[in-house]
């Protein structure tokens, strides 16, 4: 169900990347784009930890499963569906919409392997930016950056930062030894079986009481306990999504896990 979600050597809903620089794209603009086809069939999205608190209202919080699990919010529970955004791409409510999706279509990245710094980096299949005559420009006519270039940037720099922040807790979680192979049964009514959902990770509770009272503490302050519990508060939300595909008629139609 929550493997993460990416593709062989792009980002999720990136088709291709190319940095954004003045001699290019001197008079490009960026506008708002009234639907997100892109995320209408995404139902995982990369979290970062400086969202769990506003993202567990919204949706359960769980962690991809391999080597280099991520923090994941769950817009659906199998594949291919959003129970958040309709098949026009328009978010049906107001909810909290990640960072992640904020920021496209823009993030930082190296333009080498090799290389030490992050640039500005854009989806030119995007239609939220492009030679257009209306939106925000990019650059000016003297081919500097604007006000809209500088805070598109100054966006994804905290993302990376928050990122960065996701990294050192998820080392805490494991270190810890904390995360476990995830389970979900939901029983639905006038079938025999219930739906079991598996492929993800979450924190394993028995062994979050059996810490040492000193990590407690440490946790505490630092404000990582609260994360933890932000995660585990959210995962009652997964009867929750799974009530709204059977409204919304995308529910499974058989016993069977995504």
């Amino acid at each position: 169900m929550a493997s993460a979600p990416q593709q062989p050597q792009l980002p999720l809903f990136f088709n291709d990347l190319m940095p954004l620089n003045s001699r290019d794209h001197k008079n490009f603009r960026s506008r708002s784009i009234e639907s997100a086809p892109w995320l209408a069939k995404a139902h995982a999205i990369p979290l970062t930890v400086d969202e769990f608190v506003q993202a567990q209202r919204d949706f359960p919080i769980v962690f991809s499963s391999g080597e280099n699990p991520l923090p994941l919010a769950l817009m659906g529970l199998n594949e291919g569906v959003n129970t958040f955004v309709g098949e026009d791409g328009k978010v049906t409510e107001q909810v909290y919409l990640p960072a992640y999706i904020r920021r496209y279509p823009f993030m930082l990245a190296k333009m080498r392997p090799d290389a030490t710094d992050l640039s500005l980096m854009f989806d030119p299949t995007s239609e939220a930016i492009g030679e257009f005559d209306e939106g925000e420009r990019m650059f000016d006519d003297e081919g500097n950056t604007t006000d809209t270039t500088k805070r598109v940037l100054e966006f994804c720099q905290h993302f990376e930062q928050s990122a960065q922040r996701t990294q050192a807790f998820l080392t805490e979680l494991k270190d810890a030894d904390l995360l476990m192979d995830g389970e979900v049964a939901i029983q639905r009514e006038g079938e025999e079986k219930p739906f079991v959902y598996r492929g993800f990770k979450m924190v394993d509770q028995k062994k979050l009481q059996e810490l040492p009272a000193d990590k407690v503490e440490a946790w505490n302050k630092s404000g990582l306990m609260m994360l933890v519990n932000a995660h585990i508060f959210s995962l009652e939300l997964m009867r929750v999504i799974f009530a709204r595909q059977v409204q919304q008629g995308t529910a499974p139609k058989a016993n069977a896990a995504a």
